[in-house]
Formats: C-alpha cells, sequence, structure tokens
C-alpha cells in the first residue's frame, strides 16, 4: 500500500485554490442566474418599453418609468460588478495554475476532467452521476490529504455510475438528444461509441468512458433508465454489486487537473469503495490481474481511511446499505493497516 504525506506548502496551496474555486463558483452561479440574457429598451406605437431577453424570449417589464429605469440601471450596474468579480476569480485560478503544476497537485488527466466539467454543467454529476473505479482514488487521496503512488491511480478510463433511480429529465432538463456522448463531445470531438447502443466510448488517444449501473431486479435499480439520450447515446451496462455504491454516502470533492485547474468529483464514501473492491477481489469470474489490482486498491484506501478518516467507521450506521457479508470484509482489511507501506519521503536522491 503506497501513498506519501503531502507537503505543507502543497496542501497550503490546495487550501488556497479551494478557496478560490469555491467563490469562482458562487459568483459564476450569481452571474448566470441574476443576470442572464439581457435587458433594453424597445419603442413600441410610440412608446417605449423595457424588454428583459431571456432564452431567446423577450418579454415586456412595461413602458418606461422612474420604476422601469431603476430596474434598468440596477440590472446593467449589477452584470458589470459580477462580471467583473467573475473575471478576476477567474484570472487568479489562471495564475495559480502553473504553480499547481510546478507543486505536482495538478492529478486528474485533462479529458477525464473536461467529461466531469461537462457533466457538473449539466446538473447530472452527483445527482445521476458518480465517478467510480480507479478514477474515484484522485478524491480519496485529497480528502486523505495524501498522495497515492501512481502505479495505483494510472488509467485510460473513467468509470462513470449511472444512478438508474433519477429522473433523468428532471436532474438535467437542458440535457440534449445526444445524451452523454454529446457531452462527451463537447469535452473531445473525437469520441465515438464502440458499437451500436455501447456501454464505451472511446476518443482517437485511446481514453476510454464506461457507464454501468446496477443489474435490474435489484432495489436500487431501474431497468427503465439506461441512457442518458437516445438510441445513439451510450447505454449502461449492468453490472453485479453497484447498488450498494448507488446506495452508499457520497462525497464531493474539489481535485486539480493535470494542467493545474480545479474542479469537482462526486464519488461513494470512500469505505463503501473499498468494500467494493475487496468483494470483486474474491470474484473468481474476475480476471486475475483485475482482482489483485482490486486487492491492492481496496487495502490502500481502507488503511488511508482507518488512519486519515478516523471519523469514518467501518460499522457505523451509514453504511448499513451494504450487506452483512459484505461488511465482513473489513476483518481482512484492517490487520495491516498498522503496517501501511508508505512511499519513501526521505530519499537522497531527486527523482532524475
Amino acid at each position: 500500500m503506497f501513498f506519501s504525506d503531502l507537503r505543507n506548502d502543497q496542501i497550503r496551496q490546495m487550501i488556497d485554490v479551494e478557496q478560490v474555486f469555491s467563490g469562482y463558483r458562487v459568483a459564476r452561479g450569481q452571474l448566470d442566474a441574476r443576470f442572464a440574457g439581457s435587458m433594453s429598451w424597445k419603442t413600441v406605437a410610440g412608446r417605449t418599453y423595457l424588454y428583459r431577453k431571456l432564452r431567446g424570449a423577450n418579454r415586456s417589464l412595461g413602458p418606461k418609468s422612474p420604476e422601469t429605469e431603476r430596474i434598468y440601471e440596477s440590472f446593467q450596474s449589477g452584470r458589470t460588478r459580477q462580471r467583473d468579480l467573475v473575471r478576476g476569480l477567474a484570472d487568479r485560478l489562471d495564475e495559480m495554475s502553473p504553480v499547481n503544476r510546478a507543486l505536482g497537485i495538478g492529478r486528474i488527466p485533462m479529458v477525464g476532467a473536461r467529461l466531469l466539467r461537462q457533466l457538473d454543467g449539466s446538473g447530472l454529476l452527483g445527482r445521476a452521476i458518480h465517478v467510480v473505479g480507479t478514477h474515484a482514488l484522485y478524491a480519496y487521496e485529497r480528502m486523505a490529504g495524501v498522495r497515492i503512488d501512481s502505479g495505483l491511480v494510472a488509467t485510460g478510463d473513467v468509470d462513470l455510475l449511472l444512478d438508474a433511480r433519477r429522473k433523468l429529465k428532471i436532474a438535467a432538463p437542458g440535457l440534449s438528444n445526444e445524451g452523454l456522448l454529446g457531452l462527451l463531445r463537447k469535452a473531445d470531438n473525437s469520441f465515438t461509441l464502440m458499437g451500436r447502443r455501447s456501454f464505451r466510448a472511446v476518443n482517437r488517444d485511446g481514453f476510454m468512458v464506461d457507464l454501468i449501473k446496477p443489474l435490474s431486479g435489484t432495489p436500487f435499480a431501474d431497468i427503465g433508465h439506461s441512457s442518458l439520450g437516445g438510441d445513439d447515446d451510450l447505454h449502461a451496462v449492468e453490472i453485479d454489486g453497484l447498488s450498494w455504491l448507488v446506495n452508499s454516502p457520497k462525497d464531493r470533492v474539489v481535485v486539480i487537473d493535470d494542467r493545474g485547474y480545479p474542479l469537482e468529483m462526486s464519488v461513494p464514501d470512500p469505505r463503501a469503495f473499498a468494500l467494493h473492491k475487496a468483494w470483486l477481489a474474491t470474484r473468481e469470474d474476475r480476471e486475475p490481474a483485475k482482482r489483485q489490482r482490486d486487492e491492492a486498491q481496496a487495502k490502500l484506501v481502507a488503511g488511508m481511511v482507518a488512519e486519515r478518516l478516523p471519523n469514518r467507521r467501518f460499522d457505523a450506521d451509514d453504511l448499513s446499505a451494504l450487506p452483512v457479508r459484505i461488511r465482513r470484509a473489513t476483518a481482512s482489511l484492517l490487520p495491516e493497516m498498522t503496517n501501511t507501506e508508505k512511499v519513501d519521503s526521505d530519499a537522497l536522491d531527486p527523482k532524475w
């Protein structure tokens, strides 16, 4: 099990980035919500009216008067102030990005980061879609304040867990008929499906995105929802055991991509991840190499939780959705945690 402590300068920079990013998200959200569209005067039949244009539709706010003039001035001045605030915070994130790269805290592969931003902007991330698999380790290492050895996080794919309990049009009312594939192509226009009604898409560099969901017939699965779009979109493949992750607690974590820019990731609770991986490692129908990796990741995350997140107990009630037989796997994960092997941070030579 390999992870190393973050240095004080790395921790300080992460905290600063998270604060600026939080301010940017709030300010941008207010700009988009309160000052969307435009406001202008129009003369109709010899009278001047104030119109608000929003999403292509014009609506009259009334004839010109002291009241509508105040509305107009308030909108224009407020939007200017808010845009200045958002622009300043965006500039600050630009300034921080090379520092983040230099300090080595930029971790998420760029393609995956762009996809997650599209999912976040659509309203799906954290509501109908969660990140599982190896990519989730980037969130867990941030939660624990450590850096996981690259051998355990290196991956050329991202697994997206579909929460089929959600009414997708309610979760993301603005989602186009292209669904998830449309969002993928906004991140990288080379993404294409690997077959008709496939659960997998791949881009020109071989980076793959898999859409997965629990088996139908489980209490937490709904066979009616397997796609975010039409027939030409990704269709989630059903996999045993995913109902435990769907119904486990979730965490939203700020992480940083390999260009130094922050983003949010929604992941299952790290305890559920560790127990699920431990269960996968026992399945005889799973490839031996994958079982070995599952076991290593299960022990790694369980060790991180026990050492760095002691308030998250494996016997806590919030994990009651996981079957007792799965929670019993804790016993096989915890004994080695006192001997957790860390990356040697006392090496005398640079990593040439």
